[in-house]
C-alpha cells in the first residue's frame, strides 16, 4: 500500500507501512522526552494508535480533487446561488500540531454546471485533513471549487476555535476565529455578497 505525501508543492510516493513504523518509533521517542515509560501497559499501544490518527487526520494529503468529485459535475441550466451550510469539518494547526475545528459554508453560482451535494463537504474535508492555517485552507476551498466547475462566483466562509488559543499560550476559550474567500461575483457584486453573508446567519430548520 503507498500514498502521497505533498512536500514544498511536490509529490512523492511513501510506503504507507514504512510511514507508519516511523512515526510510532518518533511517538515512542516523545513519550520518552515527556518523562514517560513507553513500556507502561496503559502507552503500550499508545504509538500505534497516535501513528494511526495522525495518517487519518492527514489523509487529504493522499487525496486529490478529480477522485474526490469522482465525475459528479453535471450539465445544468441554473444560475442561481447554490449554498451549503454548516459543513463541520476538524483540522490541524500546523504551528502546533493541535487541532481547530468548527464549521464552513460554502457556495457558488453556477455557470451552466452543477456538482453533486456531497462532493462539497468532500472538498472541505480534502483540506481540512491537512497540516493547515484556516486562511489558507479557506483559499484552497474556494479555489478547488472554481477549478472544477468554473462558475460565476464562489465563496467560502469559515468559523473555527482552535485549541492552540484554547489549552496554553492566551488561553481564551470563547474566542472564534471566522476567515473568508469571495471570488468572481461574491467579490465584485457587493449585494451578491451580502445576499450569502445573510443566508448563512439566517434560521434555519436542521
Amino acid at each position: 500500500m503507498r500514498h502521497e505525501q505533498r512536500k514544498n508543492g511536490e509529490v512523492d510516493v511513501v510506503d504507507a507501512k514504512d510511514a507508519m513504523g516511523r512515526i510510532e518509533g518518533l511517538v515512542r521517542s516523545l513519550l520518552e522526552a515527556l518523562g514517560e515509560d513507553p513500556d507502561r501497559e496503559g502507552l503500550l499501544k499508545t504509538p500505534h494508535r497516535v501513528a494511526k490518527a495522525l495518517c487519518y487526520l492527514t489523509n487529504g494529503y493522499r487525496k486529490e480533487l478529480g477522485r474526490v468529485l469522482n465525475g459528479a459535475v453535471f450539465e445544468e441550466k441554473y444560475n442561481e446561488m447554490v449554498i451549503v451550510r454548516d459543513i463541520d469539518f476538524y483540522s490541524l494547526c500546523e504551528h502546533h500540531l493541535l487541532p481547530f475545528f468548527g464549521k464552513c459554508h460554502v457556495a457558488y453560482i453556477p455557470d451552466g454546471k452543477i456538482v453533486g451535494l456531497s462532493k462539497i463537504p468532500r472538498i472541505v474535508d480534502l483540506f481540512a485533513r491537512r497540516l493547515q492555517v484556516q486562511e489558507r485552507m479557506t483559499q484552497q476551498i474556494a479555489e478547488a471549487l472554481q477549478d472544477a466547475l468554473n462558475p460565476l462566483g464562489v465563496a467560502v466562509v469559515c468559523e473555527a476555535r482552535h485549541m492552540c488559543m484554547m489549552m496554553r499560550g492566551v488561553q481564551k476559550q470563547n474566542s472564534v476565529m471566522t476567515t473568508s474567500t469571495m471570488l468572481g461575483e461574491f467579490s465584485s457584486r457587493q449585494s451578491t455578497r451580502n445576499e450569502f453573508l445573510q443566508l448563512i446567519r439566517s434560521p434555519h430548520e436542521p
